[in-house]
């Protein structure tokens, strides 16, 4: 299990963003609809999941004395699994507000 941090790549973000280089958006000729929420949130929710897999396996690693596993990067991953969870609850809570929002809306 390597952690490593990567630098970070501008262009990269602005692209993921749906933004040009100058910052203007981008048109997109495909329309996005239900399975692309669908989509994007089943691989939100499997990354994070597969950050905790990845972080509970380091920490096992590190109890065991693994001299390839160090502590830091153990921490770090640990960090990275906690703060996607707490992304993910947040997510989840706001989309519960929605629902119950809607449902209490007088027709």
């Amino acid at each position: 299990m390597n952690v490593t941090l990567k630098p970070f790549d501008f262009a990269q973000a602005l692209a993921r963003a749906g933004l040009g280089q100058d910052g203007a958006p981008v048109s997109r000729a495909k329309a996005t609809g239900p399975a692309d929420f669908q989509q994007a949130l089943t691989q939100a929710l499997g990354s994070v999941s597969q950050s905790q897999n990845d972080a509970a396996a380091m920490q096992r690693e590190v109890q065991l004395d693994n001299p390839t596993v160090s502590l830091e990067q153990t921490m770090v991953a640990m960090q990275k699994a906690q703060i996607g969870f707490q992304a993910t609850l947040q997510v989840r809570n706001k989309l519960v507000q929605a629902y119950s929002d809607i449902m209490n809306m007088q027709v």
